[in-house]
């Protein structure tokens, strides 16, 4: 079984979101890390781009498949995981302690919007 952390929020397309202040620390669930498999590449937007929820921001590729990553939250990017770029597989050793991409939220609202730790737990069961 994988790990639902309580401290998150969850998209339903398996990121996960952490606020600090402003800003939205995102990542990928350890479900989806789980799912993918052995992660070997990770493609991520530029510092200052734009982003919109629901947007796909990049991708995480694995020896299984490759998967978009959608953002859960609008805003500006700020900071890219940089780590990724040469060891990817740290994903796979802890999903929620490395994050991919930092959002300054432009509308902290839709956070609001995002799967409880408990309702994302049902829909992992679900799938």
């Amino acid at each position: 079984m994988s790990t639902v952390k309580e401290d998150v929020r969850y998209a339903e397309s398996h990121e996960w979101v952490k606020v600090e202040g402003d800003i939205a620390v995102i990542g990928i669930s350890d479900y989806a890390q789980h799912a993918l498999g052995d992660i070997v590449y990770v493609d991520m937007p530029e510092e200052g781009d734009e982003i919109e929820a629901g947007d796909v921001f990049g991708a995480v590729e694995s020896v299984k498949a490759a998967s978009d990553l959608i953002c859960p939250v609008s805003g500006e990017v700020v900071a890219v995981n940089e780590d990724l770029e040469d060891s990817p597989e740290l994903i796979n050793k802890d999903a929620f302690e490395t994050w991919i991409i930092k959002v300054r939220m432009s509308d902290a609202s839709q956070v609001d919007a995002l799967l409880d730790a408990a309702a994302y737990a049902k829909l992992c069961e679900d799938e």
